[in-house]
C-alpha cells in the first residue's frame, strides 16, 4: 500500500546515517574498552583502591550507556521495518499512527546521539557550573536573571540532570543580582558551554507603571566542574576566605551559623561563594572547586600555562555584546546572533526548550561557522 511504502522510504532514508554513526561513535572500540574495564573490575584486589575502582565503574557505566543507546536505535529501526512490512502485507491502516510516532522517536534519538559525537572537548563530559550576573537594566535586569535561572533549571529537568543552587544574591526590589547553578549529568558542560555570554531581554516591564518597553541584559559564565584528577594548584596564601550566614531558607542550623563561604583569589581578583551546603567545610570545598573551574576556564580560553599569568577579560553586560536576544514585544522571538538560529515560541524557550540553540551552536562550532558579529544584527 502507498502509505506504508512512503513510511518505509522515510525510515530507510536514515539507514546511512545510522551506519555512519556507528563509526563516528567508535562503537567497536567502545565494546573492546568495556570488556577491558570489566576484566579489570573482576581482577583480585580491584576493590583495594576504592577511589580508583569507583572511577572504573563510572567509566564503564558511561560507555555501556552509549553502546546501549546505539543498540536501541538499531533495534528500533529493525522493529519499525517489520511493522511497516506487516502493515503493508495485511493492509492494516491502524498501524500507521504507531509507525509514524515510532519514526519520529527514532529520528529524535538518532539526532541526539549524533550530537554527542560533536562533544570532543577535553572537559565536555564534566558537570557544569553556571554563574549569572545582572547587567544594564536595574530591577528589570535582576528579574531577567531570575527568569534565566528558571529557564536553565527547566532545561536541566527536561534532560534528567540534577541542578543545585550553590549561591545567590537577592535583588534590591525583585529578582536576583547574581546566582550560581551546578548542573550534574554526563556531558552537561559540553551542552551548556554554548550558553556562555550576554543574554538580552526586550519586553514591556512589569515594574514600569507607564507600560514602556525595556531592554535588559544578564551575563552567563559556564565552566566545567573540576574533578579530582585535574591538576589545578591554588596556593593557600593566594586565597582570602570570608564566612557569612546563608541568606536562603534551610532551617535553624543554616540561618544561625556562619556556614556560607566566600573565597577571593588574590592574584586574579576572582570571587566565588557557596551557601547551599550545611557545613562551612562543605561550602569551602564546593567553593574551591568553583574557583579552580574558573581558573581552568580562563587558562584554557587564553592558552596560558601558568595560573599566575591568568588575566580574565570581562565584556560589558550591555548592548552590542549579546549572544542571544529574547524579544517579548512588539513580536515574540528568541534569536542566537552567532548561528542565526531562532524560535518564535518564546514561552517554550523560557520553559527550557533550548536544544535547537545548543544543537545549532555545536554543529556550527564543529564546522567553524560561528559568526563573530555578536549582537550586531538586532
Amino acid at each position: 500500500m502507498l502509505e506504508f511504502e512512503q513510511l518505509g522510504l522515510k525510515l530507510e532514508a536514515n539507514e546511512s546515517e545510522l551506519r555512519d554513526l556507528k563509526d563516528a561513535l567508535g562503537y567497536n572500540a567502545l565494546c573492546r574498552e568495556i570488556e577491558e574495564l570489566e576484566t579489570k573490575a573482576a581482577a583480585p584486589g580491584f576493590w583495594d583502591d576504592l577511589e580508583n575502582s569507583q572511577k572504573v565503574l563510572q567509566k564503564t557505566g558511561k560507555l555501556k550507556n552509549t553502546v546501549s543507546r546505539y543498540d536501541g536505535l538499531c533495534q528500533s529501526y529493525d522493529d519499525l521495518l517489520v511493522l511497516i512490512e506487516l502493515g503493508n502485507d495485511e493492509g492494516d491502516l491502524s498501524l500507521i499512527e504507531e509507525i509514524e510516532s515510532g519514526i519520529i522517536d527514532f529520528e529524535k534519538g538518532l539526532a541526539e546521539l549524533r550530537l554527542t559525537t560533536l562533544l570532543t572537548g577535553e572537559y565536555d563530559k564534566n558537570n557544569a557550573v553556571i554563574t549569572f550576573h545582572a547587567g544594564a537594566g536595574g530591577t528589570e535586569a535582576m528579574d531577567w536573571v531570575s527568569m534565566l535561572v528558571r529557564m536553565y533549571t527547566r532545561w536541566t529537568e527536561r534532560h534528567g540532570f540534577k541542578v543545585s543552587l550553590l549561591d545567590f544574591l537577592d535583588g534590591d526590589e525583585a529578582g536576583l543580582k547574581s546566582a550560581v547553578l551546578e548542573i550534574t549529568g554526563e556531558n552537561a558542560y559540553g551542552y551548556l558551554k554554548s550558553e556562555s555570554g550576554v543574554h538580552r531581554l526586550v519586553r514591556v516591564s512589569p515594574f514600569d507603571a507607564s507600560g514602556r518597553r525595556h531592554t535588559s541584559f544578564a551575563s552567563l559564565e559556564v565552566m566545567p566542574e573540576i574533578t579530582d584528577d585535574m591538576n589545578i594548584e591554588v596556593r593557600e596564601e593566594d586565597i582570602k576566605m570570608d564566612v557569612f550566614r546563608s541568606s536562603g531558607a534551610g532551617g535553624q542550623h543554616i540561618n544561625k551559623t556562619s556556614s556560607a563561604v566566600r573565597l577571593t583569589h588574590i592574584p586574579t581578583g576572582i570571587v566565588v561563594a557557596c551557601q547551599n551546603e550545611r557545613s562551612q567545610f562543605q561550602n569551602k570545598d564546593k567553593a574551591m572547586k568553583m574557583l579552580k573551574s574558573k581558573l581552568l576556564e580562563i587558562k584554557e580560553r587564553e592558552h596560558l600555562e601558568k595560573i599566575e599569568d591568568i588575566k580574565g577579560v570581562q565584556k560589558d553586560i550591555a548592548w552590542g555584546s549579546q549572544i542571544r536576544s529574547y524579544v517579548f514585544m512588539p513580536y515574540t522571538l528568541a534569536k542566537d546572533h552567532r548561528t542565526g538560529f531562532e524560535s518564535g515560541n518564546i514561552n517554550a524557550v523560557m520553559d527550557g526548550d533550548l536544544d535547537g540553540f545548543i544543537n545549532a551552536y555545536l554543529k556550527a562550532a564543529s564546522k567553524g561557522e560561528l559568526s563573530n558579529e555578536i549582537g550586531e544584527n538586532e
